[in-house]
């Protein structure tokens, strides 16, 4: 995908609402690679309710080394926040590409988050 392409398709993303909007869209993309990529998500996220938030996780599963299936959950974002979040998580986890990239294509700027 060039640059460009890139641009467009992160913006395009930009203007639609909610995570499952977006997958959605992924999935119908022209370029295999994203399409498959956001296929291959499909059913891993999870809505909980902690300390009065809706969060949204990536809920995935993998065996250990003793062949335990164990779950992994990772915070993406919270329900009502810039949906730049999870475009740019999507695009860093599965095509590498920098958070602050992701952003920069989106024309917004990309804050560091706080370590805790």
């Amino acid at each position: 995908m060039q640059q460009d392409e890139f641009e467009t398709l992160v913006k395009t993303l930009c203007t639609l609402d909610a995570v499952p909007q977006i997958l959605k869209f992924l999935q119908m993309n022209s370029d295999a690679d994203v399409s498959e990529a956001a296929k291959s998500l499909s059913g891993q996220f999870a809505l909980a309710d902690v300390d009065g938030e809706s969060r949204i996780y990536h809920v995935t599963t993998e065996k250990d080394e003793q062949g335990v299936e164990q779950e992994y959950v990772e915070h993406i974002m919270n329900e009502g926040d810039d949906v730049i979040r999870f475009v740019a998580w999507f695009f860093e986890i599965l095509f590498e590409v920098k958070m602050k990239d992701t952003y920069q294509a989106a024309g917004k700027t990309y804050v560091q988050p706080k370590r805790s």
